[in-house]
């Protein structure tokens, strides 16, 4: 069943259950966002970038006002609830609409194991960076965007994520991330650890 939303393009990805703030200064969307607040209606937030409009977004509700200015700037904080697909867009308005449907998992529920495998992942990676993040449950039925959220990661990334209809995939691609950034990580510690040895990355001595 499709319905009728305003949507925002941006060039971010939220995920269901992600807070963030957002700046709205543009008039057509202080008028969405502010019928938003007063509706207690939710928007759709869709990627934008150099490849263009992506059909599949997240809907988002307001929950915190943070601040209005003279001008008629305002800074709120969303949260992700529905993931859906754009079906067409629609007219009317000041702002982007669109008539979307809701998108829905499908396929085999994650095993054991596949969770326990990108939780342990992101636990290593979080004591490497030092961070103080606590750890999703593991039989979060979501643990994939529990553990995503807690990430930084590529706009592009979020938006596999956000695209994949299967848990265990999204966790199959959110485990080949926390690799690669660990990877990554430990290649900075180690060109650290070689620029403190050396004066530089090439091994050359420094002068004294």
């Amino acid at each position: 069943m499709s319905k009728e939303i305003g949507l925002f393009p941006l060039g971010i990805v939220v995920f269901p259950g992600e807070q963030t703030p957002l700046h709205i200064f543009e008039p057509r969307y202080r008028e969405l966002v502010g019928e938003a607040i007063e509706q207690e209606a939710p928007f759709g937030i869709l990627l934008t970038d150099d490849e263009g409009l992506r059909e599949v977004g997240t809907t988002v509700r307001v929950t915190e006002v943070v601040e209005r200015f003279e001008d008629g700037r305002f800074v709120v904080v969303v949260e992700g609830r529905e993931r859906f697909r754009l079906v067409r867009f629609t007219e009317g308005r000041s702002f982007r609409t669109g008539e979307v449907e809701t998108l829905a998992d499908g396929g085999p529920e994650a095993s054991d194991e596949e969770r326990q495998a990108a939780l342990e992942l992101f636990e290593e990676l979080r004591d490497a960076v030092g961070a103080e993040v606590e750890s999703p449950e593991v039989d979060d039925p979501e643990l994939s965007y529990a553990i995503a959220r807690r990430v930084e990661m590529d706009a592009r990334v979020k938006q596999n994520l956000l695209e994949s209809v299967s848990e265990p995939e999204r966790l199959e691609l959110l485990s080949a991330h926390l690799r690669s950034a660990a990877a990554q990580l430990e290649l900075v510690q180690e060109h650290s650890a070689l620029a403190r040895r050396n004066g530089n990355l090439r091994g050359a001595s420094s002068e004294e």
